[in-house]
């Protein structure tokens, strides 16, 4: 019985490793996270069961110690303390809704699947060649689209689109023949995933150079992996995805060093291999980077050869001159970027520095787990108000640490720092010890468990430098948790390989006992049976209440009466079977809406009931993040619909009201003065007093003013100024 448990538990860690990459669904408001955020808690649900299961017959804890015990643990509290003193809790305990992964809750679901993983002895080779076979696939998924015919469209479609047409072409993370993004969701994304199993490919490459093998069988897997990681490769470049560039060459550059010098052998055929694919795929595909892909052309080879040439001596000047440009340039932009489209570059180091005032302000704790979309707007840069993306929603800080440091302080971004150092740390041990012992016993496995351990050494590197230049997704974090808990199992895998013998007698013996249950046993598993239930019945009402959502959302975007009406039921079917501040806040404002619209055709009855259940769910939005400036403007907007609903002033005066508020909350909004200047311009209209009227249109003007040294070039606000003047 026992035996049978541990093959379930490695079955659904290689199907998780599998699937979590592919899974995707088109009915939910996100197509991707949420989706494989539910997946891994379904997953980890079972394998929680079957643990639990696997401890009652054996009547034991099971619950391996490792070294990351302690820094696991501190680094668990930083985020529940952040949690507890968070300016949304709901937010810090499930997720920013969007993005879903790194709140608390699934936080704790990934160091659970940690100590599952390490405590179950999980079988790690299939594991590894589970996790290449799913990115081909993902890969292979992705070459439809790269060619403009992508699979999601035409699925999505029911077979009606056969193009790239289905996403939204105006950005440029979006258009599939640009930037592949496959089952993952984002360019940058694909890219940080394929990187990390890039490395695994080279494992196996080097698994492969190191054994005796004969001749056509060696041809065969040779080839395959190199096919394998030329595609791999070929779609990093695809992805356009700098960072994940940069974290395939820092990686590959450590792993050929470690090669050289820890193990040697045939160090040159897998070095021209890896080499040849890199260097083949790049001539080929280029990198998306302009002052490199001019460079990787034959003739731009040869012209800048003859240029070397015959100018060895004015190159060294036209080089400073160029750089004294660059810089001068850069500074021109450090707070006002005024290109058509901002280098996202350029875009980070703003987010970076709000970042780090955040950080600054909330020391300690942070302004909670998850919260930074939120906490963002305190100390949003006016530099971002002149990039092309400044009116975007940033719900990470686009680097990981400083997203810890943004969201849970010194005391999260510190005990996250402990946490990889102590795992570094280990590997670099292991690689001595594996080392150490291959100088006096010269066996495959030890060379294997040395190729092994700096592999995913560098797999593990390329996450920390993908992070830095962006955030963890739930793929990555699966690989970010789970790496370290590989390392563990490989550095006891001699002790494991002492006591198999052992282990098959004791095995044989539960098999025969186990199924003489006791009451006790039979209550615990019928408790974790229990469990089990719960939790996948919250998870499908979960995901019931988001399709419910995104059905609504798909109403609401189409700015229809009729449809505002369809939108609202389904919101209010989503509340019913799941509360959530963001269900709230649309069905607020699609009531508003429609009271608006109830106004108009001289509905007073409606148009009062609508505000009164508008008003309400607003409230409830609020109650439950009262610094969030998103349910904020939710209800200035829903006050500017009431007053046109029942032509009451006093609704103008309330979002008055709500704008000052929100403007304490985000001082650098241009949009905020701007809304301040249409309510007092709306009340001029209204007003027949004289002297008031031209203290509201003073006030209009004082707000444009204002709006207008935060975003000089805001068109809104230059429209309604000289339509005011006129």
């Amino acid at each position: 019985m026992i035996g049978f448990i541990d093959k379930i538990i490695n079955f659904l860690f290689n199907s998780l490793f599998f699937f979590t990459p592919l899974y995707f669904l088109f009915n939910t408001s996100e197509l991707f996270e949420f989706n494989k955020m539910l997946l891994i808690y379904g997953f980890a649900a079972l394998i929680g069961f079957f643990w639990i299961v696997k401890m009652i017959l054996t009547k034991t804890i099971i619950l391996r110690k490792t070294f990351l015990d302690l820094p696991i643990f501190i680094f668990f509290l930083s985020q529940i303390f952040s949690t507890l003193t968070s300016i949304d809790v709901h937010t810090s305990i499930f997720g920013y809704y969007g993005r879903f992964n790194g709140g608390l809750l699934s936080i704790f679901c990934y160091i659970f699947l940690f100590y599952a993983f390490v405590s179950n002895n999980v079988k790690l080779y299939p594991l590894l060649k589970i996790s290449v076979i799913s990115s081909l696939l993902v890969v292979l998924y992705a070459i439809p689209g790269k060619l403009g015919h992508d699979i999601t469209c035409y699925l999505f479609s029911g077979g009606q689109i056969n193009d790239n047409s289905c996403w939204d072409n105006q950005v440029l993370q979006f258009q599939p023949h640009v930037r592949a993004f496959s089952t993952l969701g984002q360019p940058n994304w694909l890219g940080a995933y394929l990187v990390i199993n890039f490395f695994i490919g080279v494992y196996f490459l080097t698994k492969l150079l190191n054994e005796k093998l004969n001749k056509t069988r060696f041809i065969f897997k040779y080839l395959l992996l190199v096919l394998y990681l030329f595609l791999n490769f070929s779609f990093v470049l695809f992805s356009r995805s700098r960072s994940a560039m940069i974290a395939l060459f820092i990686s590959f550059v450590v792993f050929s060093l470690g090669y050289f010098f820890l193990v040697k052998k045939k160090f040159g055929v897998f070095f021209l291999t890896l080499l040849s694919v890199i260097l083949i795929g790049i001539f080929l595909f280029k990198t998306g980077i302009p002052r490199v892909d001019k460079y990787l052309t034959f003739s731009s080879f040869k012209a800048s050869l003859e240029n070397l040439l015959e100018q060895k001596i004015a190159l060294p000047e036209k080089s400073k001159m160029e750089r004294k440009s660059v810089s001068t340039q850069k500074a021109s932009k450090e707070e006002k970027v005024k290109t058509e489209v901002t280098d996202s570059g350029e875009i980070r180091k703003i987010v970076w520095r709000g970042a780090v005032e955040l950080g600054k302000r909330y020391p300690l704790f942070g302004t909670g787990v998850e919260t930074f979309a939120y906490a963002y707007e305190f100390v949003r840069p006016i530099g971002h108000n002149y990039t092309s993306e400044w009116d975007f929603i940033y719900n990470k800080a686009h680097n990981e640490f400083l997203n810890y440091f943004a969201t849970t302080g010194f005391f999260g971004l510190i005990s996250y720092l402990i946490m990889i150092i102590f795992f570094v740390y280990f590997s670099i041990s292991l690689i001595i010890l594996n080392q150490r012992s291959l100088n006096q016993r010269n066996e495959f496995f030890l060379k294997n468990n040395l190729l092994l351990t700096i592999a995913l050494l560098c797999a593990y590197l390329s996450i920390l430098i993908t992070n830095f230049f962006g955030f963890s997704t739930t793929t990555i974090n699966l690989f970010f948790y789970l790496i370290p808990g590989v390392l563990i199992l490989l550095g006891t895998q001699n002790q494991d390989l002492e006591n198999q013998k052992k282990r098959k007698i004791e095995l044989f013996y539960l098999f025969q006992v186990s199924f003489n249950f006791s009451l006790s046993q039979l209550f615990g598993m019928s408790l974790g049976l229990v469990l089990l239930v719960f939790i996948y019945f919250y998870l499908y009402n979960y995901y019931t209440a988001d399709t419910l959502y995104a059905l609504g959302n798909s109403y609401y975007r189409s700015n229809y009466p009729r449809k505002y009406e369809v939108a609202a039921f389904y919101f209010s079917r989503a509340i019913k079977i799941r509360r959530e501040a963001v269900y709230e806040d649309k069905l607020s404002s699609s009531l508003g809406f429609l009271s608006a619209i109830a106004g108009l055709q001289n509905q007073a009855s409606t148009a009062a009931q609508l505000i009164n259940l508008s008003q309400y769910h607003n409230q409830r939005a609020i109650e439950s993040s009262p610094k969030n400036v998103f349910f904020l403007k939710t209800q200035a907007k829903n006050y500017f619909n009431y007053y046109i609903a029942e032509n009451n002033p006093q609704y103008l005066m309330e979002g008055i009201e709500t704008l000052r508020k929100i403007r304490e909350l985000s001082p650098t909004d241009p949009r905020v003065p701007y809304n301040l200047a249409v309510f007092y311009f709306e009340l001029e209209k209204n007003e027949n007093n004289s002297k008031k009227k031209i203290t509201y249109r003073k006030k209009a003007l004082e707000q444009l003013e204002v709006s207008l040294k935060l975003k000089e070039d805001y068109q809104d606000s230059l429209e309604l100024l000289k339509k005011i003047r006129d």
